[in-house]
């Protein structure tokens, strides 16, 4: 066990003590932002985290493609200077995604260009252990490991003026006895089980009301050893959805150490195998072939893992009267999407961007402005995420009224983005989350976007023959 107690370090203009449910990505970057404002940070962890590049029980889904979006990372990096370095030295492999990735989608491949960014590609468990390293070696940052937080302490409960005065905490083992954990500020990133209903139950505040978009997705993952011929040098693959076969996806990318990483499935049941074979079968049944065109004779490394992810879920705390002052949901407790899309991440690094926003204005009423906030920095994520499952027959849950015209027009924006550059940047930008949703919706590319509608539209009645409009892979 390597449990490490809170220290006293004195930091010349921060005060008070914060503490943090949860060692997740979304608490290490909220530790990593309120070590900027108070002198003493506590991460208090259910898991004994290791100390190299390991996948961990807490994080189900790490041993799964990951994407860091070019927003995320972006926020990553200045919170963490030099980490883009540190990364590619590591093995991480820097890449002009839009120009060195093959993308399927309505039937087509996306033009591919450079934008003169590099992304990272690498595993999550080799992001969060690098994070994880520089947030314990900030001065006055504490991880307690192998702790569990039992409930919240709290004074004047259910009043207007209620505060979150800290936490109660159990070593996880047989007979240890629980302490108290006083605090200024508690932020809860312990994931979608997060306790914070119950407790906020207990101190008599209402439960945030709650949207639900049930999709059943599942998928499975293998690795695969690499070779530098495979695909042209091409480092990133995704096969989306297309008619006749709207529950199945594919991605692949490159990563550390010289592998491929490969995951497969789909919504509503759709389900990958995890043998060799019957893997291998599912990739050749995708709309395109490229991920099959790899992994048909590739070496495996390691057994395949599945996850099962049923809904996206958002809790409204902004909708809430009462809240009570002291603590905050982040993370996955607060949102969650399809991990999909690979927004997760990203979403966490908005988020502790905000927060370092709302602690520059002082802490009081510090929840109600964090709420409000937060709820615009997710409603684009949220909106890509539950439009684009919506497109899936048999998806359930709470539909925006205009979610099927807004998914026509999309589709045909996915169309566009095949044959014209300037309609799949604006595409990536928004998917990307360096652009507001709306920015698909500007004259100038909805322009192009008719204009390839028409030109779609005479092909088919020229030359009616299946795939007459598949344009060639460059």
């Amino acid at each position: 066990m390597t449990t490490r107690e809170p220290t006293n370090h004195s930091t010349p203009g921060k005060a008070g003590h914060a503490v943090v449910i949860g060692g997740s990505m979304a608490g290490l970057l909220a530790a990593r932002v309120l070590s900027d404002r108070f002198e003493r940070v506590t991460v208090v962890e259910r898991d004994l985290l290791p100390e190299g590049i390991e996948n961990r029980k807490g994080v189900p889904q790490a041993s799964h493609a990951h994407a860091l979006l070019p927003r995320g990372f972006m926020i990553m990096a200045r919170l963490f200077p030099g980490l883009a370095g540190e990364l590619g030295s590591g093995g991480a492999i820097a890449s002009d995604i839009p120009a060195e990735s093959r993308r399927y989608q309505r039937g087509g491949y996306c033009v591919r260009f450079a934008i003169g960014r590099k992304s990272l590609l690498m595993s999550r468990p080799f992001l969060e252990a690098h994070i994880r390293r520089r947030v314990r070696a900030l001065p006055g940052v504490t991880v307690l490991e192998e702790h569990a937080v039992t409930g919240l302490l709290s004074s004047e409960a259910g009043e207007a003026g209620g505060r979150v005065s800290g936490v109660t905490i159990k070593r996880r083992v047989e007979g240890a006895s629980g302490r108290r954990l006083d605090a200024d500020l508690v932020v809860d990133a312990s994931g979608r089980g997060s306790r914070a209903l119950a407790w906020l139950e207990e101190m008599g505040y209402e439960r945030p009301p709650e949207e639900r978009i049930e999709i059943g997705v599942g998928y499975t993952t293998r690795v695969y050893r690499s070779r530098p011929g495979d695909l042209s040098g091409v480092k990133f693959v995704i096969i989306e959805s297309t008619p006749g076969r709207e529950r199945s996806i594919g991605a692949m990318f490159r990563m550390e150490d010289e592998r491929w990483i490969v995951t497969l499935g789909g919504w509503l049941g759709e389900r990958a195998p995890a043998d060799e074979a019957g893997f291998v079968e599912f990739a050749r049944n995708l709309p395109a072939p490229d991920i099959h065109e790899v992994i048909k004779d590739a070496e495996p490394l390691g057994e395949a893992v599945k996850y099962n992810f049923p809904a996206n879920l958002r809790r409204r705390y902004e909708r809430l009267r009462r809240l009570p002052e002291g603590y905050l949901v982040t993370g996955d407790a607060l949102c969650s999407f399809n991990p999909i899309y690979g927004q997760g991440m990203s979403v966490a690094a908005l988020e502790a961007e905000t927060l370092e926003e709302c602690l520059s204005e002082g802490q009081d009423g510090l929840p109600r402005r964090f709420y409000r906030q937060i709820s615009k920095v997710v409603d684009t994520p949220w909106k890509l995420a539950t439009g684009a499952d919506f497109a899936h027959p048999g998806v359930t849950g709470n539909r925006a009224l205009t979610t099927g015209v807004t998914n026509w027009y999309v589709g045909h924006v996915q169309r566009a983005a095949t044959r014209d550059e300037q309609v799949c940047r604006a595409l990536v930008m928004v998917t990307g989350l360096l652009a507001p949703p709306n920015a698909l919706f500007h004259p100038k590319i909805a322009l192009r976007v008719f204009r390839q509608m028409l030109v779609r539209r005479r092909q088919s009645a020229a030359s009616p023959m299946p795939g007459s409009e598949l344009p060639e892979v460059a």
